[in-house]
């Protein structure tokens, strides 16, 4: 384990609790799971609850590297290369489990938070080029933090309909 992180106030304190928040809905509605239902497709959609947790996990992790390193940074190890690599990013693959899943997204977490107390939060890295920025566009660390908590509640959200389609559980309510 690192160094304790310092006691974060103002702005920091406030997107981490965010993000916190959204993660802890997200964990809480794997709460119980077997693997296989944690893979198990419960719409139409190709979603499952394990996937979800694995793609956020990923965002987050590649989202950060952006942060600190740029769009080369983002596209470094794990970076999904070809549709088939994208679309596993959202499947619990043979010989991966919840539990393991669970595991790597509280370690992404715990990098983010210390990542969080200390990363200028004005600091900008322009985006990689894709058709969904703007050319030329860059994002400021505060941005990409906002992302992220976007994302990360957009799937726990996901995630909880998978979850009541289940087995009638649910985060809230």
């Amino acid at each position: 384990m690192g160094a304790p992180l310092p006691e974060l106030t103002g702005e920091r304190a406030d997107l981490l609790a965010s993000l916190d928040k959204h993660r802890g809905f997200l964990r809480f509605t794997a709460r119980g799971l077997t693997d296989d239902q944690a893979q198990q497709r419960t719409t139409v959609s190709e979603l499952t609850i394990g996937g979800l947790i694995k793609h956020v996990a990923g965002t987050e992790e590649r989202w950060l590297r952006f942060a600190v390193g740029g769009a080369e940074a983002m596209r470094a190890e794990g970076a999904p290369e070809d549709a088939d690599a994208w679309a596993d990013q959202f499947r619990m693959l043979p010989g991966e489990t919840l539990d393991v899943l669970l595991e790597r997204y509280r370690a992404v977490a715990e990098h983010t938070d210390s990542l969080v107390a200390t990363l200028d939060l004005d600091g900008e890295q322009a985006l990689p080029a894709a058709p969904w920025f703007e050319p030329g566009a860059s994002w400021s660390v505060r941005r990409v933090l906002l992302h992220v908590i976007a994302e990360t509640a957009q799937h726990a959200g996901h995630a909880d309909i998978l979850r009541e389609s289940l087995d009638g559980q649910k985060t809230m309510g």
